[in-house]
């Protein structure tokens, strides 16, 4: 079987080049979206699409596409992901896959081979959800998840004066191209693993098959402030302890339903203050599972039993539900591709089912859509310490390449 190689060197320089893009400090990058960071960076992946040669189109919510070939979307294998980053992050989440997919229509170029039909890579907007909710947002709106206007009306987190539509228009990246007509003949990603599994079993390569199921919750619990010295404690209407004692049962839940996770991961008091019984808690539970039902089931529990602790202690509950996204199964095709072209190459790899959210699971809706994963070191991910080896990046950029090539008929 016919394999081919990228160039690594080439493929390390463009990974630092962008990573001087919104640089911070400790090594890491800050590119939220559609700020001036983000917009630099789309101006230096065009640059990229026009020196290759690639017909370049932008949609009404800033998705940059770049096809190989036609703009024809039913006909074009799809690689991807995207360039937006969290505050503090690192320098490969999400920008890992766009590079990865340029470098290889670069390697092909470069060899004077082109698949049969199309090649395109996008880079998605607002994939991590900082400034904008939900995340995930552009390939949600290829994926027919959400409206164009829904999009563009969506406010910048904590502000309500100034709209997804504002950025994108001062960003300059509002297009006309309809990316909701077709769907890809196929999408592949290629991602950092943001985990400690493939580390932890020395592998160079992780076919993600599934993407777990997540829902996130905010709920908003009212009691009554007292004066903590002097109101004795049965007749209390703590918010606080409510709270905390939600923090606890998580972890219990996730003991008793098998590959449940589950995260409080914010959690502010009012008056917030060292002599005074809460009378607000404001708190977010993340839950996730690979199963539908499972996750439901630990909903409903979670629910039900705060709804029991209220009532015992005469707090108040409120609920809102911020995403609900179900678990996604990837297209077996692709999966036996991958299995297949990383088995020629001698990789060392197993399957895996993500845990993060990615831009593939939206397209697994309208289009066959699969993963690859390389390993993180020491499972860091959304944090400037966040590395993978210059030797795990080609691998899954070469096994991205060659999984390609097969699909387009050139193996």
């Amino acid at each position: 079987m016919k394999t081919f190689k990228v160039d690594k060197k080439r493929l390390m320089e463009k990974i630092l080049e962008l990573s001087r893009i919104g640089a911070l400090k400790g090594g890491g990058v800050s590119r939220l979206a559609l700020t001036d960071a983000d917009k630099m960076a789309r101006e230096w992946l065009l640059q990229w699409m026009k020196a290759l040669s690639l017909e370049v189109c932008i949609d009404p919510v800033g998705n940059m596409f770049g096809f190989w070939g036609s703009k024809d979307l039913s006909s074009t294998i799809l690689m991807g992901s995207h360039l937006d980053t969290v505050a503090t992050g690192g320098i490969y989440d999400g920008s890992l896959g766009v590079i990865a997919a340029m470098e290889v229509i670069t390697t092909l170029k470069s060899l004077g081979v082109k698949p049969a039909g199309n090649i395109g890579v996008v880079n998605f907007t607002n994939e991590e959800g900082v400034r904008f909710t939900p995340d995930m947002m552009g390939s949600l709106f290829m994926s027919g998840g959400i409206t164009r206007e829904a999009v563009l009306n969506t406010p910048v987190v904590g502000r309500n004066d100034l709209t997804f539509q504002d950025e994108l228009k001062k960003a300059g990246f509002s297009g006309d191209f309809d990316s909701t007509g077709f769907a890809p003949k196929a999408y592949l990603e290629l991602h950092i693993e943001q985990g400690p599994i493939l580390e932890h079993k020395s592998l160079d390569i992780g076919v993600v098959e599934k993407v777990q199921g997540i829902n996130w919750t905010k709920f908003t619990l009212t009691g009554m402030a007292n004066h903590a010295g002097t109101t004795p404690m049965d007749l209390r209407r703590d918010a606080g302890y409510v709270a905390s004692q939600m923090g606890v049962y998580l972890r219990k839940l996730t003991r008793e339903i098998s590959r449940l996770v589950g995260t409080l991961g914010s959690l502010s008091f009012y008056p917030n203050l060292i002599n005074v019984v809460p009378e607000k808690a404001v708190f977010t539970v993340d839950l996730r599972h690979p199963d539908a039902m499972e996750l439901a089931e630990a909903q409903n529990k979670l629910e039900k039993y705060l709804l029991a602790v209220c009532g015992q202690e005469g707090v108040r509950s409120e609920q809102e539900n911020l995403v609900r996204f179900d678990p996604v199964d990837f297209d077996q095709h692709l999966i036996a591709t991958l299995y297949n072209t990383a088995t020629n190459l001698g990789y060392r790899f197993d399957k895996m089912i993500s845990g993060a959210g990615h831009d593939a699971q939206m397209m697994a809706s309208i289009c066959p859509a699969a993963m690859i994963f390389i390993p993180s070191k020491d499972g860091i991910s959304h944090n400037e310490n966040e590395h993978s080896s210059p030797e795990d990046i080609e691998n899954g950029t070469n096994l991205l390449l060659n999984a390609v090539a097969k699909l387009g008929g050139l193996t």
